[in-house]
């Protein structure tokens, strides 16, 4: 179901600071990219100074053209910031100390504060392609047929298939705040993964092809996902096969349709009933 661009979560960073001056980061890139765009007004109004009607008239593009400028020049700027910092201090995945001492701990935090203006930034774009733009700047692997942003999604250590679809307000985490431990482990989301709404991928969860996370429910830490399969609960367990991927099940439907079966009595039949009852709930 789609929703407005506006109701989507999509990528975000955390707002936990392991020191307050990171902020700085964050401020700059918002005023780079003001900064550089009032040029374009001034430019626009130049030229169309003197017919001040073709200026009202184009100024809704010019808004637009703005706004696009914003965003990459944000994301420029960003981008270089991010290199240099992962030259001081390489991202790595673990277990560290939620503590400002913990160098892990406060590179982390740095990072996500210059991602945060220009994420918030794309996200508002009407096309999701510029988020999907984002995200690959910023190193998550993904593809453009992907559905990612009616959910939260974390911005390093995910690497995502083709064709995977997220729920709206599901969340796919690589980190972890835990008590007084912070933890980083890289989320792997393989080809034709779909994830329920309102749930929660932790950490070093590895979503096999053709896997699906039901709604409400949670991995844990580490957890992997066998292919072909339906996962419930929290902790998520298996549920069922997928059948949802086999071979003609296009043309199946499509047979049992012209023969007179309902479409729905077939999907009754075939794929809403529990594939798994002789396997062990454990």
């Amino acid at each position: 179901m789609s929703v407005p661009s506006s109701l989507k979560v999509g990528p975000n960073t955390t707002l936990i600071l392991a020191k307050k001056r990171y902020l700085i980061f964050y401020i700059f890139l918002m005023w780079i990219s003001i900064f550089i765009i009032q040029f374009e007004f001034w430019f626009f109004w130049k030229l169309y100074e003197p017919k001040f009607i073709h200026f009202l008239l184009l100024l809704p593009l010019l808004v637009f053209i703005m706004y696009l400028t914003s965003i990459l020049i944000s994301l420029i700027f960003a981008k270089i910031i991010l290199v240099i910092i992962n030259l001081i201090h390489k991202p790595r995945e673990g277990v560290f100390l939620r503590h400002q001492s913990d160098k892990d701990y406060r590179y982390w935090s740095l990072r996500s504060v210059i991602k945060k203006w220009p994420l918030w930034l794309s996200h508002k774009f009407p096309f999701p392609f510029m988020n999907n733009i984002c995200s690959k700047l910023f190193g998550i692997k993904t593809n453009y047929s992907n559905s990612l942003f009616e959910g939260w999604v974390d911005t390093e250590f995910i690497e995502i298939g083709k064709n995977v679809v997220v729920g709206q307000g599901a969340i796919v985490q690589s980190s972890l705040i835990f008590g007084n431990l912070f933890i980083i482990r890289k989320t792997i989301i393989e080809d034709n993964v779909m994830i329920g709404s309102q749930s929660v991928v932790m950490p070093g969860t590895h979503m096999k092809k053709n896997s699906i996370l039901g709604g409400h429910s949670m991995t844990i830490i580490g957890q992997e996902l066998e292919e072909n399969w339906i996962y419930l609960g929290a902790p998520a367990k298996k549920f069922k096969e997928n059948v949802f991927y086999e071979e003609g099940l296009e043309e199946i439907i499509k047979n049992q349709t012209i023969k007179g079966i309902q479409t729905e009595e077939k999907f009754e039949g075939l794929y809403t009933m529990r594939k798994d009852k002789e396997i062990s709930s454990d």
